[in-house]
């Protein structure tokens, strides 16, 4: 991946629509009917925002483009459903019913450690087609990554998300690269081992051209997988950076409530859109783990034979790959519920900060007096009305609300009620990394 171009003065500037002209445009009744027609990624929902940057969506472009999702034509639609189903079951299924063991291979029975890793693989990248598939056909690119909003943030939070913009592939690239390296190698000495149980017609090897095949349906099934986690990770960091300016707002003492509450509630709309939406895909990629990886250890306790990297390296790569996606979705999740959960305590001392300050003599001003029956005394308490009691008071009680507030709305990213929070994430992380380790342990 390249090294990041954005320097600290750039900045990602939305550009609002201008209604005036649209509404005095006589074509925007015609605007549905001619989007239909556009390319997906040529969309206005694609379209970049103004920016100092070259082009903030272009990693995302590149892999919707590769991964062939665009269905915004009949003829996309169709490509996208044909490459899903080429490279995620046909694909698995001819290279697991073609490959034979020749008798003299070092290794019996190899095939079945191979054939195990192919349900989960293709589980999760059927698991994230659909997921993808439904986030373009229904909110878009811009809409799902909350860049249409991103002009009613301050400048350090959109400075940031460009950054998060331009490196969020480099996480993806972390786990790909490795692990596509080792798939590599496993699949040469697989293919020089194996052999083919049927002849291509074309004068090209039935292996090499298996082996292909294989490695590029590994890839479209990875890639798909991570590229949803980066989706997720990517509005995570987003929401983070929000609630890092909501915590410099509690930092003074001259912050105002009403600012504060609206930007809580901006940021808890937009958190629990992001738990909707993504609720389904974490779920489900956890329980298809959690049963891959039983099976697994099932069938790799009950076998006998001899385990090593030539009928176990798929296992091996399969097993980093789940985990790694998992553990970077619910890290993600779990940095929003912590920094969510905060808050609380965060505007509880901003409230002893503000009480004390305006209870202080040195702080607060000179009472005013008003007149009692036409005449004035400084030395009567009963007639002296100090005016500035009734806006203190008055502030205070609106901090006390907005406390209260705050202490019953500190859930971050939840699933069906349940927050992920830290402790959430040490126990489901502890929980599949114990079964890969145990996995490990037997191969």
């Amino acid at each position: 991946m390249h090294p990041s171009t954005i320097s600290d003065d750039a900045l990602i500037h939305v550009e609002t629509p201008n209604h005036d002209r649209e509404s005095s445009s006589p074509t925007r009744f015609h605007e549905p009917c001619q989007l239909a027609t556009v390319p997906l990624l040529l969309q206005p929902s694609y379209a970049r925002s103004k920016s100092l940057i070259s082009d903030d969506l272009r990693h995302f472009r590149i892999s919707l483009r590769w991964c062939a999702l665009d269905q915004s034509s009949c003829f996309g639609m169709f490509i996208s459903i044909f490459t899903f189903i080429l490279f995620t079951f046909v694909i698995p299924i001819v290279s697991s019913l073609a490959v034979k063991v020749p008798s003299t291979a070092p290794v019996e029975n190899p095939i079945s450690f191979n054939l195990l890793v192919q349900f989960p693989e293709s589980g999760l990248a059927a698991i994230g087609f659909f997921t993808l598939c439904r986030f373009f056909n229904k909110y878009g690119l811009r809409q799902l990554l909350f860049l249409d909003v991103l002009e009613y943030d301050s400048a350090p939070v959109r400075r940031n998300y460009a950054r998060e913009l331009d490196k969020s592939f480099r996480y993806m690239s972390y786990i790909l690269l490795p692990s596509f390296l080792v798939e590599l190698a496993h699949k040469v000495v697989f293919f020089s081992t194996v052999s083919m149980s049927f002849s291509l017609p074309f004068p090209f090897p039935s292996n090499a051209v298996l082996f292909v095949l294989v490695l590029a349906s590994w890839i479209y099934r990875t890639g798909i997988f991570l590229l949803v986690c980066v989706l997720f990770r990517l509005t995570c960091e987003l929401q983070i950076l929000r609630l890092g300016g909501l915590h410099g707002m509690l930092e003074g003492c001259g912050s105002d409530p009403s600012a504060i509450f609206d930007e809580h509630v901006r940021i808890r709309k937009q958190l629990s859109a992001t738990s909707h939406r993504y609720r389904f895909f974490i779920i489900s990629c956890l329980l298809t783990m959690t049963v891959s990886q039983f099976a697994a250890l099932l069938i790799v306790l009950a076998s006998k034979t001899e385990k090593n990297f030539f009928n176990s390296g798929d296992l091996v790569v399969c097993s980093v790959v789940e985990l790694s996606g998992l553990f970077l979705c619910l890290l993600g999740a779990a940095r929003i519920t912590h920094r969510a959960q905060g808050i609380a305590s965060l505007a509880t001392r901003w409230n002893m900060l503000v009480t004390s300050a305006s209870a202080s003599g040195s702080n607060r001003p000179k009472p005013e007096t008003v007149e009692h029956n036409g005449w004035h005394s400084d030395t009567d308490s009963d007639l002296l009305i100090p005016v500035s009691t009734f806006s203190d008071s008055s502030s205070f009680q609106i901090r006390q609300a907005l406390v209260a507030y705050l202490e019953r709305n500190n859930g971050g990213i939840t699933l069906y009620g349940f927050p992920l929070d830290r402790g959430l994430l040490h126990t489901i992380f502890a929980f599949e990394f114990s079964l890969v380790l145990w996995i490990l342990s037997k191969i």
